[in-house]
């Protein structure tokens, strides 16, 4: 977790360097972003399918061993093209990694303790994103290269850690079986949508890449669907969203995904471009976001184990949506305490959400399902985090010169007036709002989940049996 979030914030503060540095253009330089979410949400489902069939562990030190090796293949690509390449593979890693983290959580801690166990695994995520732009902004001022490099130890450590420490401890899925099908129909049909959703903006939406890309998805995203209601081993087990508190806590991350990551995206332009400053300080101004998320996480997992997750989870979403919307009042000479505080309310909407959200959707499965509701929930979030970015990025580039632009999104727009700037302010408050109601809606999707003692009274009954068991074997 730490290394998948300080990676995420590393990489967006150093955009505008790699513009410049690779000679890229700006929808090159958003695949950048968007090729290693798309490779990591597509096989997440994949990775967790073969995670449950032949061993958790396994999967996990390879997930590692994956991220290192392009890792290191990244800092040393010539071009943008190269260094998607080398992304996709980074995708490969994340999605071994990302389908097993919470899956090995729920495995170890009882289901009593699986709030603050959530809890601080979120925690450290936000520790991940408070080091991760201003180290990105460290590593920027020596050269771009090491944004990827310094990956390589933590990765080899991490697989050395999980080699030496993890066991298996949950019994092989009985139903064997891979969905060839299924997986390559959604891949194809999600990147035509975030292609032609993220084209749309910046080379119009009659342009005929982008129509191709949106007609493919409104024909095989259906299709995916209905072969994953009639495949023997699907891709996605749609029966495991006839558990209500399942289906509803997926939705919600699929909703807090949308409403929220591209928001540090959207922000490391407007302090790099719209407000001039520097890798380093940029970073430093977006630490209240992590930093919210850091101090609200535990304790709202500690509140879930007590008291339930399904009024907390939705408190966490309204605070986030009134935190975007405050977020409106920003424009070119903003002072610093205004963002802070708005990041900082974010952050703890989305603390509050996370950990109790995660918790009560992997507590309500059996343990020979949790890699792949571990899966599903990460596929459903990542796809919400690729559209976040290919939406916002077409609502803030369009109206919006060119020139203006290419100066945001390089980091030289220092120079340029308020009024040059004026129309990528307009469509970054645009956006905002956008994001914010799609927060809003995401908290009364939350009040749809059935109430925490319901959900939990079969784990419950399942965690007296093995206490009984483990009673009777001493």
């Amino acid at each position: 977790m730490l290394l998948a979030a300080t990676n995420s914030g590393t990489l967006i503060i150093a955009l505008p360097n790699l513009e410049r540095s690779l000679h890229a253009g700006l929808l090159a330089l958003v695949w950048v972003i968007l090729a290693y979410l798309i490779a990591a949400t597509v096989l997440v489902l994949t990775a967790g399918r073969l995670s449950d069939l032949f061993g958790r562990k396994r999967a996990y030190v390879g997930g590692f061993l994956a991220f290192a090796l392009a890792s290191l293949g990244a800092g040393f690509a010539p071009d943008a093209t190269v260094l998607i390449f080398w992304r996709v593979l980074q995708g490969i890693g994340s999605a071994f990694l990302f389908a097993n983290a919470a899956a090995l959580v729920t495995d170890a801690f009882p289901l009593e303790q699986l709030g603050l166990a959530m809890g601080a695994n979120t925690m450290v995520a936000a520790i991940g994103l408070v080091l991760g732009p201003v180290l990105g902004g460290a590593l920027v001022a020596i050269s771009w290269h090491w944004v990827f490099w310094f990956n390589v130890p933590l990765a080899l450590g991490g697989a050395l850690w999980g080699a030496l420490i993890l066991r298996e401890l949950a019994k092989p899925d009985t139903v064997r079986g891979y969905d060839a099908l299924g997986t390559l129909t959604f891949i194809v049909g999600l990147t035509g949508l975030v292609l032609g959703v993220s084209r749309g903006g910046l080379s119009g939406w009659g342009n005929p890449i982008t129509l191709v890309g949106l007609a493919v998805a409104l024909v095989l995203l259906p299709l995916w669907v209905l072969i994953e209601s009639r495949s023997r081993a699907p891709m996605l087990d749609l029966s495991l969203f006839r558990n209500r508190l399942f289906a509803a806590a997926t939705a919600a991350a699929f909703i807090n995904g949308l409403a929220r990551f591209a928001l540090m995206f959207l922000f490391v332009f407007y302090f790099q471009g719209a407000q001039g400053d520097d890798p380093i300080t940029a970073g430093i101004k977006l630490i209240p976001l992590a930093l919210g998320m850091l101090i609200a996480s535990p304790l709202a997992g500690i509140y879930a184990d007590r008291h339930g997750s399904r009024a907390l989870a939705a408190l966490g979403m309204l605070v986030t949506g009134i935190g975007l919307a405050l977020m409106t009042t920003l424009d070119v000479h903003s002072p610093y305490w205004q963002s802070t505080l708005w990041l900082f309310i974010v952050g703890a909407g989305s603390g509050m959400f996370n950990s109790p959200n995660t918790s009560a959707m992997m507590g309500t499965v059996p343990p020979n399902r949790r890699g792949i509701a571990a899966g599903a929930r990460t596929l459903l979030q990542n796809t919400g985090a690729v559209l976040s970015i290919a939406f916002v990025l077409a609502i803030v580039t369009s109206a919006v010169p060119k020139p203006t632009l290419f100066a945001v999104f390089s980091g030289l727009a220092k120079g340029l007036s308020a009024q040059r700037l004026e129309p990528f302010i307009a469509n970054m408050h645009v956006a905002l709002w956008v994001l914010a109601g799609t927060s809003f809606v995401g908290a009364l999707v939350c009040l749809l989940r059935p109430r925490h003692a319901e959900a939990g009274e079969t784990h419950a009954s399942e965690s007296h049996e093995r206490a009984l068991r483990a009673g009777a074997g001493a």
